[in-house]
């Protein structure tokens, strides 16, 4: 079980190596334009890598639909809803709002997959998701100017994106669990899920959708931002979060992930110059602890 439970924590790492890692992109093309080109350059390195490790071999084609719905659900819409919170909200407001999918993931793998928490675990995850929530809803200075922390459009809609985001990411997780039961090769799974979650946004672009244009056209920086961007969170993460579900529950999984938003804060420290407020401090310390609790479960 502790090998689940540190592909969910370096999952974690990698999605807040990649939100501090996407401002600048996303905003320059737009939500759907730089989902677009970070899925196209994930599904180019994905299917490179199993070129040469045959890992396509172990797939059944009878799980295909399902893994595209996973992908359309949890990549195609979550991705794009998650970098449209981000566009208007910042990081670390954005990050409290997509760690609820772990409390989404919980309750749907309770009622859908009868998953059960011992004593500790549950103690654990409280803590967990208590000390993210309470990490970035206090973890503001109230004199801090910083364009990441400037409101850009509306908030409702980037609250609303962000909600959505943790909701398509918790389904996308319950749709890939029973297939990755099945020993599936996770870096196949990815590859499946990023391809058909790539192709619906090129349907989009060709039907006409105006959103889905960039805002801006892309340029050398932004493709190479873009790029690494999409092999730390989506080539690494993803792959670690489908080993996670191999074997882990969706719940305990989901509750070590949704972690990223304490691990953003140190990024942040670096990028803005200070240390986050006392209650990021305060916050970090009780995620800390219930991660130390489900780790010993």
């Amino acid at each position: 079980m502790l090998s689940n439970d540190l592909f969910a924590l370096g999952a974690a790492a990698c999605w807040a190596l990649g939100s501090v890692m996407s401002v600048s992109p996303s905003r320059h093309l737009g939500a759907f334009a730089f989902t677009r080109w970070r899925m196209l350059m994930v599904a180019a390195m994905l299917w490179t890598a199993l070129a040469f490790t045959g890992g396509w071999r172990t797939f059944d084609v009878s799980s295909l639909g399902v893994m595209a719905l996973s992908g359309v659900i949890g990549i195609f819409v979550g991705d794009t809803a998650l970098f449209a919170s981000m566009n208007r909200l910042g990081p670390r407001r954005t990050g409290v709002l997509f760690a609820t999918h772990a409390a989404f993931s919980a309750v749907l793998g309770f009622w859908i997959l009868n998953e059960r928490m011992s004593a500790q675990a549950l103690a654990g995850g409280v803590l967990t998701l208590g000390g993210v929530m309470m990490a970035i809803v206090w973890g503001r200075r109230k004199n801090e100017t910083h364009a990441w922390e400037s409101d850009l459009g509306s908030v409702r809609v980037g609250v609303i994106m962000g909600l959505l985001a943790a909701l398509c990411q918790a389904v996308g997780s319950l749709i890939a669990k029973p297939v990755m039961a099945q020993g599936v090769d996770p870096v196949m799974a990815s590859a499946v899920r990023v391809s058909f979650a790539t192709l619906a946004h090129f349907v989009l672009l060709w039907a006409g959708f105006r959103a889905a244009r960039a805002i801006q056209p892309p340029n050398r920086a932004v493709l190479l931002q873009t790029g690494l961007n999409g092999f730390v969170a989506m080539g690494i993460g993803m792959t670690l979060i489908l080993m996670a579900l191999q074997k882990g529950d969706v719940g305990l999984v989901a509750i070590l992930s949704s972690v990223s938003p304490i691990l953003v804060l140190p990024l942040l420290w670096f990028q803005l110059r200070r240390s986050p407020a006392w209650g990021a401090w305060l916050g970090a310390g009780l995620t800390v602890l219930g991660t130390a609790l489900i780790l010993q479960r």
